[in-house]
């Protein structure tokens, strides 16, 4: 009867011990992270406030610099999970496999991330990724595209040395940035560079007050539509399909019940298009309104937050 009383209370512990220590099936404390710019900020914060009010603790990391620090920054285990734009994502990597279909550039990014974990095993899963696309634009002011007769980024080679360039501080190391601009004939770095984040509202008040001429800004980025801004076409389409999907490593997806926790972040990127994207855009970015308030209003209209 003790021997019996004894296997049970020890059953017991066994069971409360594995619980306390994250084990399948639980709620396990995560990390979030974002790159520096106010669209990966909040599609974090959607993350985030869904995984909350579902009963995780969350920790967020965001603002960790543009993607050569964020890389690193998940790579190592700092965050555990992460916006990402499967094109961007994919081209960090291996620019050659990049393309125009979203679905593509998320598995050949998830074959990449199936290599770089510990020893060479799978680091991350790339869960599944919104309708929503916001591609890396360049932009320029209309005057500037009238005077010099500028519909497309082929005709950006004859005028180079007449325009001041802003561009990103990793350009230098993305190949979506430098490779782009060498692919259509620009002598990189350009001779009038000032080096400022993209996608941001300091590139976008640069372009609009004249400090520079030409500005990388996101497709989504409410500054284009408000300033009149022309955006180039890509004719030689040299950048990707950016649908955004979360990146979760799986030593964290261990812990937890990955098919629970993945339903919720679909929820999400089912929800989310190019539209949306960019109305929250302007609720951000325009209308100055806080990430966290933004993030709760979208999530509670569309019926993901009681």
């Amino acid at each position: 009867m003790r021997m019996t009383r004894l296997v049970t209370v020890v059953a017991t512990m066994a069971i409360l011990l594995a619980a306390c220590g994250g084990g399948t099936g639980s709620k396990a404390d995560i990390k979030i992270g974002s790159d520096n710019f106010y669209e990966s900020k909040l599609m974090a914060e959607l993350y985030s406030q869904v995984l909350e009010a579902a009963g995780y603790k969350v920790t967020r990391n965001f603002g960790l610099g543009a993607r050569p620090d964020r890389v690193p920054a998940f790579e190592g285990g700092q965050v555990d999970l992460v916006p990402e734009y499967v094109g961007s994502g994919l081209g960090h990597y291996d620019k050659t496999k990049t393309t125009g279909d979203g679905e593509a550039n998320k598995a050949a990014l998830q074959a990449i991330l199936d290599t770089k974990g510990a020893d060479g095993g799978k680091l991350a899963t790339v869960l599944a990724i919104t309708a929503a696309q916001d591609t890396n634009a360049a932009v320029v002011r209309q005057d500037t595209a009238d005077s010099l007769k500028l519909t497309k980024m082929s005709d950006l080679a004859a005028v180079q040395d007449q325009l001041k360039w802003g561009l990103p501080p990793d350009c230098d190391a993305n190949p979506l940035c430098k490779g782009a601009l060498e692919q259509y004939g620009i002598t990189y770095p350009p001779k009038q560079r000032e080096a400022l984040a993209a996608c941001d509202a300091p590139i976008a008040e640069a372009l609009k007050g004249k400090a520079i001429d030409f500005a990388w800004l996101c497709s989504t980025q409410p500054a284009i539509a408000v300033n009149g801004f022309v955006q180039l076409e890509d004719d030689l389409k040299t950048q990707p399909a950016e649908n955004i999907a979360p990146l979760v490593r799986n030593d964290y997806l261990a812990k937890v019940d990955a098919k629970a926790f993945q339903a919720l972040l679909d929820a999400v990127s089912a929800k989310m298009t190019t539209g949306e994207l960019t109305k929250l855009g302007v609720a951000v970015a325009v209308d100055n309104k806080d990430v966290t308030d933004v993030a709760k209003e979208w999530l509670t209209a569309n019926g993901l937050l009681k």
